[in-house]
């Protein structure tokens, strides 16, 4: 009898292993299709609180149907992706291009100050070479970004580049207006993937995932809108770099202020760089030394950053996922170590939806109800 109830767990170890293979399977072979459903998910959890707003709006006291919300609030995430790529994306490729045309064509430039910036680096930090040249890399890597030819040679021509572009734009608004619409749409499609015994208990955890990334990805983009305005201001107002070159570097820095730490750091770098570089080529910002310049450059992307990490971040972060500023700290040392900066980037909302899974699933741990002494409230 013993014998038999041991063939039995065999059986089913080998039937549940043979299945999440088979799934595992048709996951990588249907990965394109996976992409755009969760793609069109995080669309959603930032169409939500649009298409929230938008309900308040009411005519002769009703408000318009939830189709007729869900495209107006896609129209509204369209037309802002599509402001920036056709007006801010051409500022700071047209930064990147006058910045290469003043860096070969002034010599002085490199003799007088970016020279002795180039001096010091390679004296503290030897392996970079004798032959380091901050501007060039800086530039090099600025162009990467801001080139668009690249794209066709990464899928392989330009027509399949269009032809995926348009099937994915177009699967993502597809799915995102179903989502948008029905706001539990997801959440019942996966619990109806689940035993029985569990679907209550996976719809209201999908719920609370979908609740709690939503708060995140809107604050993520209110706090990159507010670096960028704060920057902007700042170079405009006092550094007087000029307004089209204030949009592009801080457009730049709070972009690179996504990535935690490292990112604000890397931007503060290039926001001073560049505006030391349009300083002589462009004669553009106050009429100081230029090593005052670039120190009040730096100051005003400093205090910007103080403001995010004291106000921005903590509003974000712990009120959005619930989760202390140690754990978040932990979570994105461990995820940088593992996968760098992509890691650190998916890193919070990937703990999010780990910490909600095991509230709900593995409270009985003394572990979890010590990180998530209140579920409820998560």
């Amino acid at each position: 009898m013993e014998k038999e109830r041991s063939i039995d767990r065999l059986a089913r170890i080998l039937i549940f292993l043979g299945a999440a293979a088979i799934v595992c399977t048709l996951c990588w072979y249907f990965r394109s299709v996976l992409v755009y459903i969760i793609t069109a998910f995080v669309v959603s959890l930032i169409g939500h609180p649009v298409m929230n707003l938008l309900r308040k709006i009411r005519i002769r006291g009703k408000a318009a149907p939830d189709p007729v919300l869900a495209v107006i609030s896609l129209v509204i995430l369209s037309s802002v992706l599509v402001f920036v790529v056709t007006q801010v994306i051409p500022i700071v490729s047209g930064i990147v291009r006058d910045v290469s045309i003043m860096n070969s064509r002034d010599e002085m430039l490199h003799r007088n100050v970016l020279d002795q910036i180039n001096q010091w680096i390679i004296s503290v930090i030897p392996w970079v070479g004798a032959d380091f040249d901050l501007a060039q890399l800086l530039l090099e890597r600025l162009s990467e970004l801001t080139d668009l030819s690249s794209v066709p040679g990464i899928v392989g021509s330009v027509a399949s580049a269009v032809a995926t572009t348009a099937v994915g734009v177009f699967s993502v608004l597809f799915i995102s207006f179903f989502f948008i619409k029905d706001e539990g749409l997801f959440g019942r499609i996966i619990a109806a993937l689940v035993p029985d015994k569990v679907e209550e208990r996976v719809e209201k955890t999908i719920n609370d995932i979908r609740r709690l990334l939503s708060r995140y990805f809107v604050g993520l983009l209110v706090e990159i809108a507010g670096v960028v305005v704060l920057n902007l201001l700042g170079l405009w107002l006092i550094a007087r770099i000029g307004f089209s070159y204030a949009i592009g570097i801080a457009f730049i820095a709070g972009l690179l202020n996504v990535i935690p730490y490292v990112g604000p750091l890397i931007g503060e770098v290039i926001g001073v760089v560049l505006c030391v570089i349009l300083k002589y080529g462009a004669v553009a910002g106050l009429d100081v030394n230029i090593w005052i310049y670039a120190l009040i450059v730096l100051g005003i992307m400093l205090a910007v950053q103080l403001v995010d990490n004291f106000i921005y971040q903590p509003l974000i972060y712990s009120t959005s996922i619930k989760a202390s500023p140690l754990e978040i700290f932990i979570v994105l040392l461990i995820s940088g170590k593992i996968g760098g900066a992509v890691g650190m980037l998916v890193a919070i909302p990937a703990y999010t939806v780990i910490r909600v899974i095991a509230s709900r699933f593995f409270y009985d741990y003394k572990a979890v109800r010590r990180l998530i002494p209140d579920r409820e409230n998560i």
